[in-house]
């Protein structure tokens, strides 16, 4: 079975462009300056936080798609990067960078 990498290039440039503006947006907001008041500013800590792991997490997805995007252009997209064996085309539909099978991302 062929995989279409030309539409998963395209989904995955897509998710690329969404992460990168909206860690602009959190960069952003994580940037502004903070009120005054101290009840606002404990508040406010704690919504950093919370942007600081989102954006975290926008940059942990970003190496993956970065990392499919190079096993597209390598001829390896759709390849368990472990045991090698195919990835199954609905988990790829799913998460469209990862770079496992079912059973190495389960630990088998």
């Amino acid at each position: 079975m062929t995989i279409d990498t030309a539409r998963y290039e395209d989904i995955l440039r897509t998710r690329s462009r969404e992460l990168y503006a909206r860690l602009h947006r959190i960069d952003d907001d994580l940037g502004r300056q903070k009120n005054p008041d101290s009840a606002d500013q404990a508040l406010e800590a704690e919504n950093d936080e919370v942007l600081e792991e989102l954006g975290e997490a926008g940059e942990n997805e970003l190496k993956a798609i970065d990392a499919a995007l190079a096993r597209i252009a390598k001829g390896t997209f759709g390849t368990c990067t472990k045991c090698g064996t195919a990835i199954n085309p609905e988990r790829l539909a799913a998460v469209p960078h990862t770079p496992f099978c079912q059973d190495c991302a389960a630990g088998k």
